[in-house]
């Protein structure tokens, strides 16, 4: 796959092709109940409590000042906005699904903070969301198999900085042995996030990339049944109800590993 517009084998190039590796077979696709894209609105709300020190919060916390505006593409419920308000006084949600604006705006609400919610996709929304003083985008950039467009339209509506958090690898690479197991299907490898990074200095930004480890602690979400961790993980790997026991028995043996993660950020050019 080459993206429209680029030299062959660039940086971007590369990119959307590593991406695309991860397509599902038909033969698989095929025999799923479901849709596995699923994104459960309850795994993306932004807990309560004080929010965990990470790189992404303290990169976007520098350039932050009382009563500041964000905007927060592929928000989710909100996790990565809410983390930084205060200071943030004003809050723009973006994403495709309507639940997790919903989820967004109530707690923006309990919050007393000034609050926007766009549903759609980013860049196709852009025109309707205002510029803020930050920029934030969690967790959403290996869905977007044309970085360039992407991350200029975050840069746009930048006034100081742009946060991007990612997984050091696919987020899904963690389900490589349960996909070989249930389905004799080896996964990709790339793309990670320092070809992301690639990507976005080839398209003109200035940007650095912090790695750390993800605190198990502040992944894990209190109260999620093991029954209902094994019916989102059925439903991802196209299983049928009748493989839950052994999914279940599979899943508690092999306990998550801590993540790598990776924050990526650049300063607005004045």
């Amino acid at each position: 796959m080459s993206v429209p517009g680029h030299a062959p084998d660039c940086a971007a190039d590369r990119w959307a092709r590593d991406l695309a590796a991860w397509r599902i077979p038909d033969r698989i696709i095929d025999t799923a109940p479901q849709s596995p894209w699923i994104h459960p609105v309850e795994l993306f709300r932004a807990p309560a409590g004080p929010a965990p020190d990470t790189p992404s919060r303290a990169r976007a916390a520098e350039r932050l000042e009382a009563g500041d505006s964000l905007l927060d593409v592929g928000s989710g419920g909100g996790r990565a906005a809410f983390a930084l308000a205060p200071p943030a006084r004003t809050v723009i949600g973006v994403d495709h699904q309507q639940g997790m604006l919903d989820a967004f705006a109530d707690t923006a609400v309990a919050l007393g903070l000034d609050h926007r919610e766009i549903l759609g996709d980013w860049p196709d929304v852009a025109d309707r969301a205002s510029v803020a003083d930050v920029v934030l985008c969690h967790h959403v950039v290996y869905n977007v198999a044309d970085l360039e467009p992407f991350m200029s339209a975050l840069d746009a509506h930048a006034r100081r900085r742009v946060v991007i958090e990612l997984t050091e690898h696919h987020p899904l690479a963690p389900m490589a042995p349960l996909w070989r197991r249930f389905w004799d299907l080896e996964r990709p490898v790339g793309p990670t996030a320092a070809d992301a990074l690639a990507v976005i200095r080839e398209s003109g930004f200035d940007a650095r990339l912090e790695a750390w480890d993800e605190d198990p602690a502040v992944r894990a979400l209190p109260g999620l049944p093991l029954a209902t961790q094994v019916e989102f993980m059925r439903i991802r790997l196209c299983l049928t109800p009748d493989r839950d026991a052994q999914l279940a028995e599979v899943m508690a043996s092999a306990p998550a590993p801590t993540r790598r993660l990776a924050t990526i950020w650049w300063d607005v050019a004045p």
